[in-house]
């Protein structure tokens, strides 16, 4: 059995290997189950050792008929404690191609991460970890996934809190003894009881049987956890300097197809994973990276990933959110720093001599971020006649399936600049006069190089 101090100490080491100290803002994930509510016991004792702030959220799925009296415990027990407590109301998709479990735990995580804090602390312990890597397993998951979790992780998208999961080395038998021993009270999910559940059947069925066979079965999986997270690591490394070979977010095309198949999935699964995307399926995967192959060098292509599509263009291989091929609606800019343009913002950046004309944006009528219209010429230079819209993409290697959502800047009824091509002559600052420079931030890897 684990006692008060083993498992303080157990918790503090991993707090302390994540560098969490009185600068830090943590919210215990509190469900009110016995892992939940030993954690924050555990986070309210530490935190004089610590110095940080501490929070507790509790998502409220609405499936049980329990679920209002679960929540009211939790925010007694919170409030018990001086602990600020935040209740978060998900409706959870009963038509998920996951099934009601998956439906949950998206909704459940998606709701936490838009608390705000630096960690986000969740009550999960040895048997969760081998019983994850498990169910990845069955299912055919690949390295990354079969890593399962990490005690303290922060390579999360940006604005996301990282997460941090103490009891991730502690059984779940020596957290219900120890909690039985400090008197705690807690509420029982009737669900994880439902065997119809995938994972409650191998918590019940499977796993009991696994240690039968090999005692140590638990330990040992979790132990193939860390073994897949340190292959993950180095796969990880690997794909960086590829990606670094080959040019970068914007990959070279003939760079990234000299790469034998394995490598470059391998950096296909790096990018979406960074971009905060879910990788594909291995089938779908091996597919694109067959097209790519099979292709001619000069042959556009867009291959749809799941949410994203990796997509190639002469000598540019890069990865986009797969949005409609429609543009946003028109909008007008009023000197705003920004605009929200599809999946990604036109950002206006203060120049000197550079871009679009201070004098001659302040005195047009109407100045308004929308998309390409039909027989639209743009002249990029006074030496040169205008330029047909489709001349101009050609010339910047910008290909067909994304000239639609290319943002233009109209400045009454005039296209004064286009994302990836540039400023029309007309409104373009003179040398040292004050300018703005608009560029676009596509989602994911940007395709548009120099977009202002």
């Amino acid at each position: 059995m684990v006692g008060d101090d083993e498992l303080r100490a157990a918790v503090g080491r991993v707090l302390a290997a994540a560098g969490v100290g009185a600068h830090s803002r943590l919210c215990c994930a509190l469900s009110g189950g016995v892992d939940s509510v030993s954690l924050f016991s555990l986070l309210c004792t530490l935190r004089a050792d610590f110095g940080y702030a501490l929070s507790a959220a509790h998502v409220h799925h609405g499936l049980s008929p329990n679920a209002d009296a679960w929540a009211a415990a939790c925010a007694r027990r919170c409030t018990q404690a001086g602990v600020p407590f935040q209740l978060l109301r998900v409706t959870v998709a009963r038509d998920h191609p996951g099934g009601l479990e998956a439906a949950a735990r998206e909704a459940r995580h998606a709701a936490l991460d838009r608390v705000d804090c630096d960690w986000l602390v969740f009550g999960h312990h040895q048997d969760d970890q081998a019983e994850t890597v498990l169910f990845r397993l069955l299912r055919g998951a690949g390295v990354h996934g079969a890593a399962a979790m990490a005690a303290f992780d922060r390579s999360r998208p940006a604005a996301r809190p990282g997460r941090l999961r103490p009891l991730l080395g502690v059984r779940r038998a020596q957290i219900l003894a120890w909690a039985r021993a400090a008197a705690l009270l807690w509420e029982e999910d009737e669900s994880n009881a439902d065997l119809r559940y995938t994972r409650n059947a191998l918590r019940h069925q499977l796993l009991p049987v696994a240690e039968r066979i090999f005692p140590a079965a638990v330990p040992a999986l979790a132990r193939a956890a860390e073994n897949f997270r340190e292959a993950d690591a180095l796969l990880d490394e690997l794909a960086a300097l590829d990606a670094a070979a080959c040019g970068g977010r914007t990959l070279r095309r003939s760079a990234a197809l000299a790469l034998g198949e394995a490598r470059l999935g391998n950096l296909l699964r790096w990018q979406l994973r960074r971009g905060g995307a879910r990788a594909p399926g291995r089938g779908r995967l091996v597919e694109a990276v067959r097209q790519l192959r099979a292709a001619s060098v000069d042959m556009p292509l867009r291959l749809v990933l799941g949410a994203w599509a990796c997509c190639a263009y002469r000598d540019a291989l890069w990865l986009e959110a797969d949005e409609p091929g429609a543009a946003p609606a028109a909008r007008d800019w009023l000197g705003e720093a920004a605009l929200p343009w599809g999946a990604g913002e036109v950002v206006f950046e203060p120049a000197v001599g550079a871009g679009l004309s201070r004098v001659r944006l302040s005195g047009a009528g109407t100045v308004r971020l929308g998309a390409r219209r039909q027989g639209m010429k743009l002249r990029l230079d006074w030496r040169r006649p205008r330029r047909s819209f489709k001349n101009l993409c050609q010339e910047a290697a910008i290909p067909v399936w994304l000239r639609a959502r290319l943002p233009v800047l109209w400045v009454d009824g005039e296209p004064a600049w286009v994302a990836g091509i540039g400023v029309a002559a007309e409104f373009a600052c003179a040398a040292g006069e004050a300018g703005v420079m608009p560029r676009w931030h596509a989602a994911g890897a940007d395709p548009v190089r120099g977009a202002g």
